[in-house]
């Protein structure tokens, strides 16, 4: 039986800005964009009592919350946060899977503190992070890495979930569907409309049925929902690529619309790039057409990129160069590869 921990930071991007200036403490902060195009990338807890939540448009967010303060942030300085986080997870055990600069599994059945209790090591992580870096972390403790990761959102923030072996089945039936990690809004909704309200629903449905509606991943919540998920925390893992696409809801033809749809892009991607500590050599922008016909674009740089404003005058290059090539659009995609991963793998 393994003991999987999932810290997860809170509000870290925002909590980060809030730390170090004192006048946004107890405010509602958002860090990202305000202007057209932009995306909120963090909010803080007070901003999203308004409703104001990552990778919503910051002209949306002013509209839910006027008073939102934006604040642009720092890649450099939530990347050596970050590493300093997970220099706290190495002290007690090697087995560290990184999902994001502000996210990880842990397997701490065998843990160099030699402490018994998972619950135990994931308060002395938590109290250490605090002590070391002012922030604070929930975390989710259990037998998989699936409980963990739902488990770690349920005292948000500052707090811990364990769900034992002898706890999983009450708990998942009791679960909402929508907390399910892995179930999506849409799918929710979806599901919703099957009659599936919560665990003890889906518990009811049989994995031909599931895999009939849902494809594979039908197989996985069959799984889920019974406390089965046998994936290793890994400790080596290389991210590919980043990106996003956006389909609009009317066609666009103009430079200016379009140029303004790519902002939007670029700020999604850059929020992502910095989340998962990434930058990348390639930018290949996707362009669709009102009739369905798809290119792509690529070029490859001597220098990686990983900022807002340096893919956004890149991307914006690729797009101007081959606009041409249809009447009207109803995609635009960016994405960026040839990565420079520095938050996976090993402790360093």
């Amino acid at each position: 039986m393994r003991k999987i921990i999932h810290i997860d930071m809170d509000a870290f991007f925002a909590s980060v800005e809030q730390r170090d200036n004192p006048a946004l403490r107890g405010k509602p902060v958002a860090v990202g964009g305000s202007g057209r195009g932009g995306v909120v990338a963090a909010a803080s807890y007070e901003a999203r009592a308004f409703g104001v939540r990552s990778a919503m448009a910051g002209s949306q967010a002013i509209k839910l919350c006027p008073q939102l303060i934006f604040v642009r942030g720092s890649y450099e300085k939530y990347s050596t946060i970050g590493k300093q986080i997970r220099e706290i997870f190495y002290r007690f055990t090697d087995m560290v899977e990184p999902v994001s600069i502000d996210e990880a599994y842990l397997d701490v059945t065998d843990n160099k503190a030699g402490i018994a209790s998972a619950a135990q090591v994931a308060y002395e992580i938590r109290k250490l992070i605090f002590e070391e870096t002012g922030l604070s972390a929930s975390a989710g403790v259990s037998f998989n890495k699936f409980l963990a990761k739902v488990a770690s959102g349920f005292q948000k923030p500052n707090g811990q979930t364990v769900i034992t072996p002898e706890k999983a089945h009450d708990f998942l039936t009791a679960l909402p569907i929508a907390r399910f990690h892995g179930i999506g809004a849409v799918t929710a909704k979806k599901m919703n409309r099957l009659g599936i309200q919560t665990g003890a629903d889906l518990l009811k449905w049989s994995k031909i049925d599931l895999a009939t509606r849902f494809g594979k991943a039908g197989i996985w919540y069959y799984q889920v929902v019974r406390g089965l998920d046998n994936r290793p925390v890994r400790t080596s893992y290389q991210r590919k690529s980043v990106g996003a696409e956006d389909t609009f809801s009317r066609n666009l033809s103009s430079e200016e619309e379009l140029s303004a749809e790519l902002a939007c892009l670029c700020d999604k991607v850059a929020e992502r790039l910095l989340k998962y500590n990434d930058a990348g050599r390639t930018l290949t922008i996707k362009m669709k057409s009102a009739d369905f016909e798809v290119i792509t674009r690529s070029k490859t740089y001597s220098d990686s990129m990983s900022s807002r404003e340096v893919l956004f005058q890149r991307a914006q290059e690729l797009l101007l160069l081959h606009a041409g090539h249809f009447e009207s659009y109803r995609l635009l995609g960016l994405t960026v590869s040839g990565l420079d991963s520095v938050s996976f793998g090993g402790a360093g």
